[in-house]
Formats: structure tokens, sequence, C-alpha cells
């Protein structure tokens, strides 16, 4: 999948690209509207960015994810290496401190990533501060054709950039969510 950016300072506009894409056969789940103008947001039926994605968590938890793993393993290995794990205890307090490293390593670096916006707000932080908002679209190559269709007959939208899309089994539970949500 790839992820295709678009610039608009109408919501309007936005909103009825939103629903032809949606008519188009391309997921709600697929758009976002990245706004600094939450009031306006509210005002308009657009899919908008939730406020976690608005921040860095994912990546920096990724990073913490990381240091945790190294830590544990390499407390693992001591504890082994040392023979603490020969005493009367055995394997418990080094797995414990191993998996208190991983966990608390996850969650500060998870709330240093709630301090940072996303790479998406950096990226358009500027058009976001004029008041422009930023549309994304993430589509399968098969769909390709049809969001060139949809854009092309709407003129104030400006092509913003490329990047790389959701994951296809992260729609999928989002699609999945969705459905579940509407049959209820």
């Amino acid at each position: 999948m790839n992820r295709h950016y678009y610039i608009s300072d109408n919501l309007d506009d936005l909103e009825q690209v939103e629903q032809e894409l949606s008519e188009s056969g391309i997921g709600i789940e697929q758009m976002h509207v990245l706004s600094d103008s939450d009031a306006e947001l509210e005002e308009h039926r657009l899919h908008e960015v939730p406020s976690m994605m608005k921040k860095d968590v994912v990546h920096w938890g990724k990073i913490g994810l990381m240091i945790g793993a190294a830590l544990a393993v390499l407390v693992l290995v001591v504890g082994y290496l040392s023979g603490w794990t020969q005493t009367a205890a055995g394997w418990i307090p080094v797995v414990f401190l191993a998996a208190v490293l991983l966990g608390f390593s996850l969650w500060e670096s998870s709330f240093f990533g709630l301090q940072r916006p996303s790479g998406d707000v950096r990226r358009f932080q500027d058009n976001l501060q004029e008041g422009r908002h930023v549309f994304f679209v993430d589509v399968k190559p098969e769909q390709e054709p049809v969001l060139d269709m949809v854009v092309r007959h709407h003129p104030r939208l400006e092509i913003a950039g490329f990047g790389s899309a959701m994951p296809a089994w992260w729609l999928s539970i989002e699609q999945a969510w969705n459905r579940f949500r509407h049959m209820m």
C-alpha cells in the first residue's frame, strides 16, 4: 500500500473527496484528516487522525522495547554467568528483574513519545499552523486509478507527497472493528 498526502484549506471539499472515495470502494479506514482545527473538524463528517496518532508514542515505544529487551537479556546472561540462578530462589528473581526492566523501558519511552509530535505532524507543521489541513489516503496498487480520478475533480487539493502506509494487517483489524461496532 502507498500513502498519498494532500493539503487543503477547505474541509467541505475534503468531506466531498472522502465521500467520493468511499463510494468508489476505498474504505473510510484508509483516509485520515490531520488538522489543528479540532472545532472545525467536529462540524464535518471526516475520519480524523486519532489524537494518540498525533504523538510519537509508537516510534518511541519501539525504541523502549529494544532497549528493554537488551537490558532483559543482559540481566538473564549476568544472572546465569554469576551463578545467581543456582541459589534456592532459582531463576524467578532474575526473570522478574528482566521483565521489570523490559516493562519500565517500554513505559518510560512511551511517555517520552507522548511529549513529541509524530512524523506526520512534524512534516506538515507549517501547513497546520497556517490553518490548512492534511488529507492522506492509504491505497492498494489497484486503487490508485480511483484515487487519481477523484483527486482530478478537486483542483483545490495540493499534492503534498507520498509515504509508507499503515500495515495491511492493521487496516484489516480497523475494518473488522468498524464492522463490529456498526452491528451493535
